[in-house]
């Protein structure tokens, strides 16, 4: 005797009720393109927020005057400060979705992972890359919350100045223990960069012979030019060539 049949929605059924994008995230394949795009918005932000510091070497009325600018781009056609506001807000959603991409691809490979059939050799050799991604990836993340807290709010920096840039970080880079903690940090951001700047070419299909030959002195050189500039500002500072 059997009981009465019970109707079951197929999976693939409930998966078309989202729409594309959802479902396309879903996948590993949509996960690896949303941290490829998100992490080359994060990249743009870094060169350019190193670019931006340059003007350290000009002096105080330089740097103060472009944080000053940052806050009224865009006036008179929006308001003060909402140029600025929407740049953070695509940074913060580019992060969050850039953290949540990797920790869930970094489950889905440990699940799939064919360790019995692995050598050691061959275990270190394929996870290399993806385990300093993970950690240089924690290490930036802590270092971004305690920069926000050191140079933007101000709680991290005893001799914090709101609206006065140049003072704030010549304050904050000459103790040097918050010195070594960015130079640090930024080698730890460098490899980052470098690991994601290589493959994200073949992540987003860009593998072609002829681009190919230019992923490696790109991304040596993007990850040391953002890398190393930041490096320089705390190293300048303790020189005294930055007081």
């Amino acid at each position: 005797m059997t009981g009465p049949a019970i109707e079951v929605e197929p999976i693939s059924e409930r998966r078309r009720n989202l729409a594309w994008p959802f479902d396309l995230y879903r996948s590993a394949v949509g996960k690896r393109y949303v941290m490829a795009v998100s992490g080359i918005v994060l990249m743009g932000y870094v060169a350019a927020h190193m670019v931006g510091n340059l003007k350290l070497y000009l002096g105080p009325h330089q740097i103060d005057r472009y944080a000053g600018w940052l806050r009224t781009m865009g006036e008179p056609v929006v308001p003060r400060g909402v140029a600025l506001w929407v740049i953070r807000v695509v940074l913060l959603g580019a992060l969050v979705l850039h953290l949540h991409a990797a920790s869930t691809l970094t489950r889905i490979d440990v699940r799939a992972r064919p360790e019995r059939y692995r050598t050691r050799t061959e275990y270190i050799a394929a996870n290399f890359a993806s385990r300093t991604m993970r950690w240089t990836g924690v290490i930036v993340g802590l270092f971004v919350v305690f920069h926000l807290a050191d140079l933007t709010w101000g709680s991290a920096n005893p001799s914090f100045v709101r609206g006065s840039v140049y003072h704030n970080v010549v304050a904050s880079f000459s103790r040097w223990p918050v010195a070594l903690v960015y130079i640090v940090a930024n080698v730890a951001l460098g490899m980052h960069l470098y690991h994601g700047a290589w493959s994200l070419f073949q992540t987003l299909g860009w593998n072609h012979p002829r681009w190919n030959a230019w992923r490696r002195p790109f991304a040596v050189t993007f990850a040391s030019v953002v890398a190393g500039g930041n490096i320089l500002f705390p190293v300048m500072v303790l020189s005294g060539v930055l007081s």
